[in-house]
C-alpha cells in the first residue's frame, strides 16, 4: 500500500479505479500569415463562440451548482469580453503575423505576468480561469480537438490540474472522485468540487505517478491522504467510515426546511460564517438563515501582496448580498492582526499581536485602508439586506470614530449618486472585557451586536489560545466567560437589541441548550455546522 498527503478541498471518501485524464490536444504551430485582417477575424469569430458557449455553461451551471458558483462562468466571459485583452491579442497577430491558435497559446502567461505588477488589473488572481478561457477559445479555433475520459465505468479521475469548466462537467454518478498534482485550495475548481460533493485531495506533487493508473485508490477527503492499492484493513476501515458518513449527512438533510425551534416553542436563528466568494454558495446550500459573519480580512489574505480594489470587494459582498435576498448579511470589516496577518499591510513589529495593533485600532491609523472598504459595504447594501460590524471594540470613541469614517464614505457616495442604503444597521462585535463592561451604553449607540467567543475567552483568561503548553489551564467553559456572555446578552435586550454568538461555542452543542436559556437569538456557525445545530435545537425540551 501506498499512501500519499496532499491538501484537502472537499470531504469525503471516494474508492475505485484510478483513471488519469488526458487532453487530446492538437500541437498547436506557428504558422506565419499572409492575410493578418483575415486572422483577426477568424480570432473574432472564435471569440464570439466562446462567449455563446460560456453563456450556456453559466445557465447549466446555475441549475448544477448554483448562482454563486455559476459567476466563475460570468466572469471567464467578462474576461473574454474585456477589451484590453482582445486588444492584447489582435496587436500581437498584426505585428507578428502568426496564426490566432499560436498567439492565443502564448499569451497566456505573458498576460499573466503583467497582471501580477498592475493594480486592478481584470485578470490578476484568476490565472486559473485565463487559462481556462485560453483553452476553449483554442479548441474553437483548432476545431478537432476534444477532452476524452479513458473508461466509461465510474472511477477516479487523477491529472496534472482540471480547470472550472472542466469541474463543472464532472457527473457525479461517474467520476468519484478526484486527485491532482497541482492546485490551490481556494481555486474555483476546488470551489466546485466542494459545492458538487465530490472527494478531492490535490496538491500531491510529483509522487502521483501515471504507472499507478488502473489501481485501486481511496481518496479520504477528510484528512487529505489518498491510499493506492489499500491494504484490507484500509479498505475496510474507509468503507465504513463512508457508509456512516453517508447516513449521517441523509438524516440531517431532512431538516432542511425545518425551524429552528425548540420543543417548547422557542426560536433561535441559525446564520453562517464565510470568509471568501466561494463559501457564499455553501450558505445556500447549508439551509442558513443568512450571513451571520463575513470575515473581510480573508479577501485580503487571499490577494497576498496586493490591496484588493474596492470594485474587487463590492463584487464579492454584492453577490453575497444578492443570493442571500432577503435574508441578513453582516459584513464584518476586516479585522486584521493577531493571528490574522495580511501580506499588503505592514503593521510592523508586535511582540503580542493578539493585544497590539489589530481591528477597529488599525482603522483608526490608517483610515485610507478602510474607506474602500466601507465605501464597498455600503454599495451592496443597496442590493440586499447588508449590515456593517466592526470588531475588537474596547470604548465608545472607537464607535464614534468607525461612525464617523461610515458618514464620510456615505457622503462620497451620495455625491457621485451611486445608491446605497442610508439607514443600513451598525453592529460591535465584543470580543474584549472592556467591551462586555460597557455593553450597557455600546447598545444605545449600535443596533446590534455579536460575542466572538475565542478573543473574548482567551483576553479573559490572559491565554494564548494557540500555545499548546497552555492546553491544559485553557477552559473554554470557564465560569467567567459564562457571565460574561450573560451580562452581555442582558445589557442589550433591555435596550430591546439583538445579540449572535459567532465564535467556536456558537457551534458547541454542548452550550446550545444555555444559549438558548439566556435567550441569545442567533448563533452563526460554519455552513457545514447548520443541520447539525438545527437538530440540536429541535430537541431541546
Amino acid at each position: 500500500m501506498i499512501t500519499l498527503t496532499g491538501k484537502k478541498i472537499s470531504e469525503g471518501i471516494a474508492i475505485g479505479k484510478l483513471t488519469f485524464y488526458k487532453r487530446d490536444i492538437k500541437e498547436i504551430k506557428r504558422i506565419y500569415v499572409k492575410d493578418v485582417e483575415k486572422e483577426i477575424q477568424r480570432y473574432k469569430k472564435a471569440r464570439e463562440k466562446a462567449i455563446a458557449e460560456l453563456e450556456l455553461v453559466y445557465d447549466l451551471s446555475v441549475r448544477e451548482v448554483g448562482e454563486a458558483n455559476a459567476a466563475i462562468f460570468e466572469m471567464q466571459k467578462e474576461l473574454l469580453e474585456n477589451q484590453e485583452y482582445t486588444d492584447f491579442i489582435m496587436k500581437r497577430i498584426l505585428e507578428e503575423k502568426l496564426n490566432a491558435e499560436y498567439i492565443v497559446q502564448t499569451s497566456v502567461e505573458q498576460l499573466i505576468r503583467i497582471s501580477s505588477h498592475q493594480q486592478n488589473n481584470p485578470i490578476q488572481g484568476k490565472e486559473e480561469d485565463v487559462r481556462d478561457v485560453a483553452i476553449r477559445v483554442i479548441r474553437i479555433l483548432s476545431r478537432s480537438w476534444k477532452d476524452r475520459m479513458l473508461t466509461d465505468e465510474p472511477f477516479v479521475m487523477a491529472a496534472r490540474d482540471i480547470y472550472p469548466s472542466e469541474a463543472l462537467q464532472f457527473d457525479k454518478a461517474k467520476v468519484l472522485g478526484f486527485v491532482t498534482m497541482y492546485g490551490t485550495i481556494n481555486s474555483h475548481t476546488a470551489v466546485l468540487a466542494r459545492t458538487k460533493g465530490i472527494p478531492a485531495v490535490i496538491g500531491l506533487g510529483e509522487s502521483l505517478k501515471e504507472e499507478y493508473d488502473g489501481k485501486t485508490i481511496i481518496i479520504d477527503g477528510y484528512e487529505g491522504k489518498i491510499y493506492i492499492e489499500p491494504d484490507y484493513a484500509t479498505l475496510t476501515k474507509m468503507r465504513e467510515r463512508k457508509d456512516a458518513n453517508l447516513r449521517h449527512v441523509r438524516n440531517l438533510e431532512r431538516l432542511k426546511g425545518k425551524e429552528n425551534i425548540t420543543q417548547s416553542g422557542q426560536r433561535i436563528d441559525i446564520c453562517a460564517n464565510v470568509g471568501t466568494r466561494e463559501d457564499i454558495e455553501n450558505v445556500l446550500r447549508s439551509d442558513a438563515g443568512g450571513i451571520g459573519l463575513f470575515r473581510s480580512e480573508f479577501l485580503y489574505m487571499e490577494m497576498g501582496s496586493k490591496l484588493p480594489s474596492e470594485e474587487q470587494l463590492f463584487q464579492v459582498y454584492k453577490l453575497a448580498a444578492e443570493s442571500m435576498g432577503a435574508n441578513r448579511v453582516v459584513v464584518r470589516i476586516a479585522d486584521f492582526g493577531g493571528d490574522k496577518m495580511v501580506e499588503s499591510v505592514d503593521l510592523g513589529e508586535q511582540a503580542n499581536p493578539a493585544i497590539g495593533l489589530r481591528g477597529i485600532r488599525i482603522m483608526m491609523e490608517k483610515e485610507e485602508l478602510f474607506l474602500p472598504q466601507f465605501r464597498a459595504i455600503l454599495r451592496a447594501s443597496a442590493l440586499g439586506n447588508v449590515s456593517i460590524m466592526f470588531p475588537m471594540i474596547t470604548s465608545m470613541e472607537e464607535v464614534a470614530a468607525a461612525k464617523a469614517l461610515l458618514e464620510k464614505a456615505k457622503k462620497q457616495l451620495k455625491d457621485e449618486k451611486t445608491a446605497y442604503n442610508e439607514n443600513i444597521e451598525i453592529g460591535v462585535m465584543i470580543e474584549t472585557p472592556a467591551a462586555v463592561m460597557i455593553s450597557g451604553e455600546l447598545a444605545r449607540e449600535v443596533d446590534f451586536f455579536s460575542i466572538g467567543t475565542n478573543d473574548l475567552l482567551q483576553l479573559t483568561l490572559g491565554m494564548d489560545r494557540e500555545n499548546p503548553k497552555l492546553d491544559k489551564y485553557y477552559n473554554p467553559y470557564h465560569p467567567a466567560l459564562m457571565k460574561m456572555i450573560r451580562i452581555v446578552a442582558n445589557n442589550v435586550h433591555l435596550e430591546g437589541k439583538r445579540i449572535s454568538i459567532c465564535g467556536d461555542l456558537a457551534a458547541d452543542l454542548s452550550m446550545t441548550e444555555f444559549f438558548v436559556q439566556i435567550g441569545i437569538d442567533e448563533l452563526s456557525v460554519a455552513p457545514h455546522q447548520v443541520l447539525g445545530l438545527r437538530k440540536k435545537i429541535r430537541e431541546i425540551q
